[in-house]
């Protein structure tokens, strides 16, 4: 058997290429949209790939489906419960794969119907032969990850209610991946940093039984408990999500991979404004915030960089790109696999453009923690405050549960808040938005903070008044650039951001 893991870092995405040595058959599971390293790989192996299968319709990436089977001619395979707008073969639950000459020897795989992180998800049993006690390992696309399970709230918006889709994912790993051998290895789609799942580790394979012992979901608990536990603190929902997921659902244009035109600075500022074009700065985030073309949106190549972009840039936008030189094709081909195509060219020479024209250049502000206590913070604030500089407020996260902090003007525990005004009177002060996970802020919270995700900021603007200071901090000081670089574009005049984030608070006062 032939066996190989394609782990993508930038989007935790991982693609398998299975295939019988003997026939020289193959499968390539959940494949990303540049497939080149596949059809290397396959060729070098003497493997043909006949069939492309998906565990689910994923929402996180533009898959490669569409790209594999124009390349190769090979059929596209989905779970029975799938509805696509292209031809696919339903793999109905139980059903076995032969990459054998017959059904009796050789490689083979057996679908399993999982549904719960979406209705049509499978997971795929692997054995190098028909009759193995033992499989060899189980691909278990967003079903099950190496620490943690698939998210259940993604198809809300689709009328099914995360209780329900809970109920179906703690059936689906009781009845079908808890009933496979302890040995069996575990293959995920996913691993840590993926907006899928919430406490994803960075090991990306494990075992059943390891999983059985170890992982947090799979411990024993009634049904509801396990309903309540999946349905709470998940990760924000980028906004690509859902473009991504109809894109994978009813088709998409084949990847048109190459670099993209090099623009002047007039060609820049021209597709800006007639064309709508969003300009999109890759650089390293100290490059960005020492200087940077007033309005331009950021985020780094060194980071997220495509699942951030996804999260401050409406798809269907066009883009111009500000990236170092060198870095352009690799920023062009990181948006597409998100299905962002609209990139227009790249700005040529960004650092020569932005030293000669200082009177469009703009330098990001950002303060220390020390710097926190000086800043006269939006009222009310809860009675315990106290000042931010102080060890009681910036503590580890153990230490101030964001649950202790309440919102602005909402009632403390134990009664309103300590001299609240009135509710028609208007807020004052800086408002400290803390722009991590849900799950993060619950752990620990700067006092006075509101949480508004980064995923979900470009929604929520409408919650902040851009005629008062916002200072924004995430874990380490690499989010809040981001977001702070959204709220300038988006006509905030007095915005900065925390160097080193809630981390470098909580390391401040041990």
């Amino acid at each position: 058997m032939h066996f190989a893991q394609y782990y993508l870092d930038c989007l935790s995405q991982a693609s398998y290429l299975i295939g019988d040595e003997t026939t020289g058959r193959a499968v390539l599971v959940d494949p990303r949209r540049d497939i080149d390293d596949y059809l290397h790989d396959a060729e070098a192996a003497g493997l043909r790939i006949e069939l492309v299968i998906e565990t689910h319709i994923h929402a996180d990436f533009l898959s490669g489906h569409l790209e594999l089977a124009r390349a190769t001619d090979a059929a596209i395979a989905f779970g029975e419960a799938a509805e696509t707008g292209f031809p696919i073969r339903r793999l109905r639950d139980g059903e076995r794969i032969s990459l054998g000459a017959d059904d009796t020897e050789g490689v083979t795989l057996t679908a399993l119907a999982t549904p719960g992180h979406t209705l049509e998800s499978i997971c795929l049993v692997i054995r190098e032969h028909p009759d193995d006690e033992v499989p060899f390992g189980v691909l278990t696309g967003d079903t099950l990850f190496v620490g943690d399970v698939g998210r259940p709230d993604l198809l809300s918006a689709a009328g099914h209610s995360p209780h329900d889709m809970a109920v179906r994912l703690y059936r689906s790993l009781h009845t079908k991946l808890l009933t496979l051998p302890d040995a069996t290895r575990v293959f995920p789609a996913h691993g840590a940093g993926s907006a899928c799942g919430r406490s994803l580790s960075t090991e990306t394979s494990s075992t059943i039984g390891d999983q059985r012992r170890l992982n947090y979901a799979l411990q024993p608990m009634p049904e509801a408990d396990f309903v309540r536990l999946v349905t709470a603190g998940q990760p924000a929902t980028p906004g690509y999500f859902a473009h991504d997921a109809a894109l994978n659902r009813d088709g998409h244009p084949l990847l048109d991979p190459g670099p993209p035109a090099a623009l002047t600075l007039d060609e820049t500022l021209a597709a800006r404004d007639r064309q709508g074009a969003v300009l999109l700065d890759c650089r390293p985030s100290a490059a960005y915030t020492r200087a940077h073309l007033a309005g331009s949106l950021h985020t780094s190549l060194d980071t997220r960089f495509a699942e951030y972009a996804g999260s401050v840039v409406a798809p269907g936008t066009p883009l111009v790109l500000i990236a170092d030189p060198g870095t352009e094709e690799e920023a062009r081909l990181r948006l597409a696999r998100i299905g962002y195509d609209r990139v227009l060219g790249h700005l040529s020479d960004p650092a020569a453009v932005l030293e000669r024209t200082p009177a469009l250049t703009r330098h990001s502000r950002r303060i220390r923690h020390d710097e926190l206590s000086e800043l006269s913070l939006e009222q009310p604030q809860p009675a315990d405050v106290g000042e931010l500089s102080a060890p009681a407020a910036a503590v580890p996260a153990a230490a101030v549960p964001a649950a202790a902090v309440p919102a602005v003007g909402a009632p403390a525990a134990d009664g309103p808040a300590a001299d609240a005004p009135a509710a028609d009177a208007p807020a004052t002060g800086a408002q400290l938005i803390d722009v991590r996970n849900p799950a993060e802020y619950e752990a620990g919270a700067l006092p006075g903070a509101r949480n508004i995700p980064l995923a979900g900021l470009a929604q929520r603007l409408t919650e902040l008044d851009p005629a008062r200071p916002v200072v924004l901090y995430c874990r380490s000081g690499g989010r809040s650039v981001i977001a702070a670089a959204l709220l300038e574009a988006r006509g905030f005049g007095d915005v900065c951001d925390v160097v080193g984030g809630y981390e470098a608070v909580a390391a401040a006062v041990g």
